[in-house]
Order: C-alpha cells, then structure tokens, then sequence
C-alpha cells in the first residue's frame, strides 16, 4: 500500500498519499480549489495560476495542480489567506479584461459552460478595461464539428495539451507570441488539412466553451437533461451523455475523467454521429415484409417468430452450413456472446463473425 501522511489545508487534518498534489488531497477532502487548467488526464501544468495557494515556509504562492503534498504540511487557500484571495480577485479581474462579456459584465455562458464565469461569480473583480488584442481564428476552417472563438479563449493549453498527451496527434498548438498567441494549426490550415482525427477532446477539456460544437444548438447546460449512456458504435463500452432537450439530442458530452471505463473520451462517431437517432427513415418498431411486398409494423414475438421459422425453413433444406449468423461491434459483449450461442448451440454451425471480431 501507498505510504500515508497528514497534511493541513485552511487548518484540517488531511490524509495524503505518496505522490499526491495538494490539489489532490484537496478535492479528495472536499476543499475547493478553482482551476481552469486542469484536467486529471493531463500532466500539470500551473499555466492559469487560478490554483494558487499559500505553503507555510514558501515566499511566493505556489500552484496546487503541481506542488507535491509533504508530511506536516500547512497549506492555505483562498478560504483561510487574504493573500490568496487578493491574488484571486485580481487575476479573475485580468482574464475577464481580455474575455467576452454578456450584459451583466461576467463572462459569457456557452453550451458547454464557463468555468470563468462561475470562478467570476465568487470574486470580487475589478472593472479594467477590456484588452485591445484580438486573437485570430483559423479563417475558412470548413471541418463540419469544430468551432473555436478566440475571444473565449483564456490560454490554459488544456486543449493543445490534451490533443498531445492523449490523443498524441498534436494537430492544435499555442501559435504565435505574446498578445497574438492563439489556439493554431501548421500554417493556421482548416482542421481537414492536419493530423485531427475531431473527436472532440478539446471541446470536452475546455473550461470556458472557446471550443464547442459547430452542430449543436445554442442551449445552456441548464436547458437540457443529462441521459448516461452506452455508445453503440463499437464494443468498447465507452460511456457518454445523451444532452436532452424536448425530447432531442442536442450534443453529446462526456462524463467527467476518471469516472468510467473511457475515462470521458470519445472518438469522432460517439461524439458526433447521433442524427441517425431522429432520422425519418429509421425503424422505430419490428417490420414484417408482407406478401404485397411491404414492410408493415408487428409486434417483437411475431418479428422473432418469423425469423426463426424462416431460418429453420433454410437448415432443413439445405443444412445447417447453409446458415450465416452476422453479428454487430455495436452491440454488447453478451449480446454478442448470444448470439453465437444461438449459430452453434440452436441451428449447429460455426458460421458467426461480427466486424470487431472479439
């Protein structure tokens, strides 16, 4: 077992494993540190210093995303240091002066949130004026699912980071320096022209909805109901969130890190491929095709009934070998588990394959 110790953050004892940053230890215990640029799939980085806190022997502030946590450690965070605070109030203050605003002076609510815009909400900003330095998007980027607003955007690098830390494409970088830094690709090309594979990973790390899906509807988180489910484009099992709203998809999101077997990541089909779900032409009801040639709605016993009477017509007069049993990767691993059990134990042949061949 990992080697234990205690720590103190805002004046409670917390118990700590070997290896554990402080931010760690603090989210386990239930202490809330704001952060925009972390995300527990990605290595820390300290880039938006929203996470500062104060460590007892330390001069400066230190980012809690980062900072290993040490036995008899007395930690400090915003709660319990008015240094911390001061340093809060101030940098919400800047990042807001370089951010789009609504009418209410906070920063603006996307379909996928702000992180900015509820760390805002407990500060006591400053009214600074709004930066002149607009930062370029990628002009002409044609990709169907993507769409990046600049003005949005705070830095973090969570996007940039998680394109190169777990999907290991790097097709997005931090381009250009100083006041023109901005999210960009090689030669600030469309994303169809570099090694993106769009599965969305950026929307989902992204703490402020700067990245966010070119087809979903303009709805707020608080507009729809969160469905979990299972996707059905492969045998993986990945989990995701079905965004509801009367009775639609809207997007499709991930579940937080760390919480299911996908670890909230999803490829492009789980991501973005969901229309086929309100599609006109898609069967909602078992069909039987009559003797007018027709499909014509039926029940599921009588569906299943009819199938097999017709798969036994086959094996009786043509043998069992003359039987085929296709499968699909979307389905389950018990479906498919009965499925074959079904070709080899009921109709007695080994004719069964589905496309991920598991």
């Amino acid at each position: 077992m990992s080697e234990t110790f205690t720590i103190k953050i805002d004046g409670k004892d917390c118990t700590a494993l070997q290896g554990e940053t402080v931010l760690q230890v603090a989210r386990r215990e239930g202490i809330e540190i704001p952060t925009l640029c972390d995300d527990k799939r990605l290595d820390p980085a300290g880039a938006c210093r929203a996470c500062l806190v104060e460590i007892d022997g330390q001069r400066r502030l230190q980012p809690s995303c980062a900072w290993k946590a040490a036995d008899g450690q007395d930690v400090k965070t915003h709660k319990a240091s008015e240094r911390v605070q001061r340093h809060q109030d101030v940098l919400v203050s800047l990042y807001m002066a370089d951010h789009k605003l609504d009418c209410e002076g906070l920063p603006i609510e996307t379909g996928n949130g702000n992180d900015l815009r509820a760390w805002a909400k407990d500060c006591s900003t400053l009214k600074l004026d709004p930066v002149n330095a607009p930062r370029v998007a990628r002009p002409g980027d044609k990709n169907p699912y993507i769409e990046f607003d600049p003005e949005l955007c705070v830095l973090c690098a969570r996007c940039t980071r998680y394109c190169d830390e777990v999907e290991a494409v790097n097709a997005i970088a931090l381009t250009g320096r100083g006041s023109e830094t901005t999210i960009g690709t090689a030669g600030m090309r469309g994303l169809l022209d570099t090694s993106c594979e769009l599965c969305g990973g950026c929307i989902d790390t992204c703490p402020t909805g700067a990245l966010i899906e070119k087809k979903a509807a303009k709805t707020l988180p608080e507009e729809v109901e969160k469905v979990r489910t299972t996707c059905n484009y492969c045998g993986v099992g990945c989990q995701m969130d079905l965004n509801i709203k009367d009775d639609e998809i809207v997007r499709v999101t991930s579940p937080d890190p760390g919480t299911t077997v996908n670890d909230g990541n999803l490829c492009i089909k789980g991501r973005f491929a969901y229309d086929f779900v309100h599609h006109k032409d898609r069967f909602t009801e078992p069909m039987i095709r009559g003797e007018d040639g027709q499909l014509h709605p039926t029940t599921w016993e009588k569906a299943i009934a009819f199938a097999a009477e017709g798969m036994k017509k086959v094996a009786q007069r043509h043998g069992p070998e003359a039987l085929g049993f296709v499968s699909s990767s979307r389905c389950t691993g018990e479906e498919n588990y009965l499925m074959q059990k079904v070709a080899r134990a009921a109709f007695k042949t080994g004719n069964i394959h589905q496309c991920s061949a598991t």
